[in-house]
Parts: structure tokens; C-alpha cells; sequence
């Protein structure tokens, strides 16, 4: 668990006017444009979303990421990553690795730091991580109750808050199902994390439970960047050999045409994963009003109120039995439906931004 105690960040003149605040990130070239016209895996979406935020509230926002060509657009300015060096900033957010802070240079040192940390923050534990943790102290940011205890122990971490991601206004406003559908399920998380489970258990027990039911797996090698992946591809082929059994593999889609699938879809499918500190893909579905059921694995048991906006089932009988139930029950499922919209305004990107700003900003 993260310490409850602020550390003392470097004052930021002036800091609610107008800060500059610059994104490191060294995945793989994107911007506003990418979110909203393809899929986006979690860490680039959630870059987009909260500098927009931030820009939405008055500060100068750069996200400079490896291979950019530059662009601008809905209030931010993307640049290549190496052409940030000597940019001034009040604020420096490295997304995961502590070395980006490096491509500022001595500039970084008038900064308040924050490594914003999207996966199990165990990696920080490695040789090559210990020297720009060191070097630039930054103040880690966790996404959870979960994530934060991922912190490895004995490293000389400074405290850091837990702010967790907010929920895009596609999805918090747009208008949800208004009578249950048909039993169409859902899958729209990280294909490597357990679709292969999901799949088996599918044509296992649920499927014959509910013979005309429908799993929709939304999932692509685009969503990742495009690199080649062993572990993706065949969980890939798993779900399209099983057409037989009501699954049917889509492409990914973007945040639009997502809020028109949810509207369609019966329940939300995922077991979880270790490797999942927040996951999106879940937080998304219960804003539309989309019972998730859940084996609870890594942060899931923190994106559903058990019996209430869906289930919490750790066990292979019992998850199946209570996605059988959501896709079956129309009373069951219109009670978890309108408990999962009623909780859908607790957590936008607006908000976040200001969690962020007080922060480091104050």
C-alpha cells in the first residue's frame, strides 16, 4: 500500500493559471485522432484522454512520444520524443519507464516529476530502472488498491497517490440500452489475458446453457500497435475457430462505434489478469450500463459491486452459472443495468485531471 503521507513536491508558480505539462511515453506514434477513429490499448488511450482533460482546463499540454511525426489537435501539441530535450515544464509525467525523464535533460530537474505506472509496478525493481529512480526521484502514480500493492518493497520509492483513470464522456453520456438485449456477450479487453479461458468455458457451459447465445470478442493486433505477437495470434485464432459455438470474432472498433456495441450487449465477459492494474475495457461496459461478471483476477474485483452491477465468481461453475444468468434473466439484468448507470458520473476524465492537478500542480 502507497503511504498516506504527501511528499513534498517543488511549488509551481502561479500553478492553476496555466502549467505546462509534458507526456513522455515510448511505445508507438499516436494522438487524439488515433483514439477516436481505432481502437487504442490502455496506456495511449488514457495519455490522450488526460491531456486533453488537462488542456480542457487551461493548461499548455505536449505529449512527445518515440517515432511521432507531430500533429495537433484538441488542445495538444504531439511531438517526437527527441526533439523535447530542454523543455522547460512544471510538470513531467513519464508514462512507466523513469529513464524518459532523460529526454528532458536538465530541464527535468525544475519539474514536479510524476511515473505514471499503467501495469504491476514490480519491473521497478530491475537494475536498469534503479539509477533514473535515483537520479530523478519522481512520485509514482497508481491506479488502485490493487496496482499500488504491486510496489516493490525495499525500493526507495516516494509516496504517491492513487488515482485511477476516468471514463471517457462517450460512454458516460451517451444514451444506454433501454430494454435488455439479446444474450450477446462481450469481450473487449486484452486478447492475451485470458481469452483462450474464456473461450473454453464458453463452449463448455455456457453456450449449451443458452443455445442462442452470442460471445462478440473485439480484438486486433492494431489496438497494440501493429507488432507481431505470438500469444495474441493465437488466442486470435482460438476465438475464430469457434464460430460453431456462437463466437464471433471482430475487429476492434473505436470509442463511438464501442458505445454502440454495448448497447447491444447482454453482459461483459472477463475473467481478468494479474497484469491488469485498472482495465478500461470493464470500467467502459458498467458507464453503459453492462453487467460485468468477473473472476476478480488483479484490479476486476475493484470494477463491479458483487450482486449489484454484476458478479464477482473466482470459481470456473460459478462464473459460468452467473453469466448464464445475466444473459437469461430480463429482471436481473435490468436491476444490475440501472446500478451500473447510476454509478457512471463517479469518475470522469475532468475530474481526474483535477485529482492531477492537486497533486502536483498546487
Amino acid at each position: 500500500m502507497v503511504r498516506s503521507v504527501r511528499p513534498l513536491l517543488r511549488p509551481v508558480t502561479n500553478a492553476l493559471a496555466m502549467a505546462h505539462i509534458v507526456f513522455l511515453d515510448d511505445s508507438f506514434p499516436f494522438d487524439g485522432n488515433t483514439l477516436r477513429a481505432s481502437a487504442l490499448g490502455g496506456v495511449q488511450g488514457a495519455t490522450v484522454m488526460l491531456a486533453e482533460a488537462l488542456a480542457e482546463r487551461g493548461h499548455r499540454v505536449t505529449v512527445a512520444i518515440a517515432g511521432s511525426a507531430g500533429s495537433e489537435g484538441f488542445g495538444v501539441r504531439y511531438r517526437p520524443l527527441g526533439e523535447v530535450a530542454g523543455e522547460a515544464a512544471d510538470l513531467a509525467i513519464a508514462n512507466r519507464v523513469p529513464s524518459l525523464f532523460d529526454r528532458l535533460g536538465s530541464a527535468a530537474r525544475g519539474a514536479n516529476r510524476a511515473l505514471w505506472l499503467h501495469g504491476p509496478a514490480r519491473y521497478l525493481g530491475k537494475s536498469r530502472h534503479l539509477l533514473p529512480l535515483l537520479r530523478w526521484r519522481p512520485v509514482p502514480v497508481f491506479l488502485g488498491t490493487y496496482h499500488a500493492g504491486t510496489r516493490p518493497w525495499g525500493l526507495a520509492l516516494r509516496a504517491g497517490p492513487i488515482i485511477p483513470h476516468g471514463i471517457g464522456a462517450p460512454f458516460v453520456d451517451a444514451e444506454p440500452a433501454q430494454a435488455p438485449p439479446p444474450p450477446r456477450a462481450v469481450f473487449t479487453s486484452n486478447p492475451r489475458r485470458g481469452l483462450d479461458w474464456l473461450i473454453a468455458l464458453w463452449v463448455r457451459a455456457i453456450r449449451p446453457a443458452v443455445p442462442g447465445a452470442e460471445l462478440h470478442v473485439f480484438a486486433g493486433r492494431e489496438t497494440y500497435g501493429g507488432q507481431p505477437d505470438a500469444k495474441l495470434e493465437a488466442a486470435l485464432r482460438a476465438a475464430a475457430g469457434q464460430a460453431g459455438a456462437g463466437v464471433v470474432l471482430r475487429r476492434p472498433v473505436g470509442k463511438a462505434a464501442l458505445v454502440e456495441e454495448f448497447r447491444q450487449a447482454r453482459a461483459m465477459l472477463y475473467r481478468g489478469d494479474a497484469g491488469e492494474t485498472f482495465c478500461f475495457a470493464a470500467a467502459e461496459a458498467q458507464a453503459m450500463g453492462v453487467p460485468l461478471v468477473t473472476a476478480g483476477v488483479g484490479a476486476l474485483a475493484e470494477r463491479v459491486c458483487h450482486g449489484v452491477t454484476g458478479f464477482l465468481a473466482p470459481e470456473d461453475a460459478g462464473f459460468a452459472t452467473a453469466a448464464v444468468q445475466v444473459l437469461t434473466d430480463d429482471r436481473l439484468w435490468s436491476a444490475q443495468h440501472h446500478a451500473a448507470l447510476a454509478r457512471r458520473g463517479d469518475g470522469g476524465w475532468d475530474q481526474r485531471a483535477a485529482a492531477w492537478e492537486r497533486w502536483f500542480l498546487t
